[in-house]
């Protein structure tokens, strides 16, 4: 079922992004790593409400699947800016959620 692959690819995103959030607060440079933290924690909210979204049989969801995909991608691009391991698993963790995404979508 299309759902449960994209659900396990939004759950594991949503992990990263909250452990990599967290890690940046205690990076040497928490000022350098604002911009990351703020897209961490709005990248795993928007693919906690889509994964909430697609467990239930409500069928009109392309719209928050392409937004899911674009926050994911953005993320991925802040995330892989940094050396830190957390952040480059958190960055390879987004490229695939948005690629479950844009599977979803075809």
């Amino acid at each position: 079922m299309r759902n449960e692959q994209l659900i396990s690819a939004l759950g594991n995103c949503i992990n990263h992004c909250n452990y990599c959030a967290d890690a940046c607060l205690d990076e040497d440079n928490v000022k350098m790593m604002v911009k990351c933290i703020r897209i961490d924690k709005v990248c795993a909210e928007v693919c906690s409400a889509l994964s909430q979204v697609l467990a239930t049989s409500y069928s009109d969801v392309r719209g928050l699947v392409e937004y899911c995909k674009k926050v994911c991608e953005a993320c991925a691009k802040e995330c892989e800016g940094h050396d830190h391991k957390h952040c480059q698993e958190c960055a390879d963790a987004c490229r695939k959620c948005a690629d479950a995404c844009a599977t979803y979508l075809n």
